[in-house]
């Protein structure tokens, strides 16, 4: 562990047309080698398909929305015990929240194959708005993790 002092959290630039932080994050996590440009057309293109589909207001409301279906409270993390490793449930801060239902609902969107990325984007926040899909299944299957490993929560550290 680094004996330097802990590292400033930043929050990112807001985006240009929205003037959302939490657009800007999205974007820059769709972005892949430095293509800011393009991740913005792409995140747009979805923010676009998911008012139409949706036919409701302001995107940005309706990702708000999917986040909030989207975010697991609780997850599991390895603690090593006496020669055992023992998989405890802790409770997550809100950034860590954010970030991990962002990052599932832009993985979830890459492995739809055969659709564009701005199509599948699309279809992973609507698919979180309305309760279903890959990135719901997976916070589910993280907080039954946490669960299931209840009984170790006295290690939690």
């Amino acid at each position: 562990m680094s004996r330097r002092r802990r590292a400033v959290k930043r929050e990112p630039i807001p985006d240009p047309r929205y003037d959302s932080p939490l657009v800007a994050s999205l974007i820059n996590l769709v972005m892949a080698k430095g293509k800011k440009a393009t991740a913005q057309r792409i995140v747009y293109g979805a923010f676009e398909r998911v008012s139409e589909k949706l036919e409701k207001g302001d995107p940005v409301d309706l990702l708000l929305g999917a986040l909030e279906n989207a975010r697991p409270k609780l997850e599991v993390k390895s603690r090593r015990v006496g020669g055992a490793t023992y998989q405890v449930p802790v409770e997550i801060t809100y950034e860590r929240q954010q970030s991990l239902a962002f990052r599932w609902m832009v993985t979830s969107a890459k492995s739809r194959k055969g659709t564009p990325m701005r199509e599948a984007l699309a279809q992973e926040i609507i698919d979180a708005y309305n309760n279903t899909g890959g990135v719901v299944k997976k916070k589910e299957e993280t907080h039954r993790m946490a669960q299931a490993n209840r009984a170790f929560a006295h290690l939690r550290w």
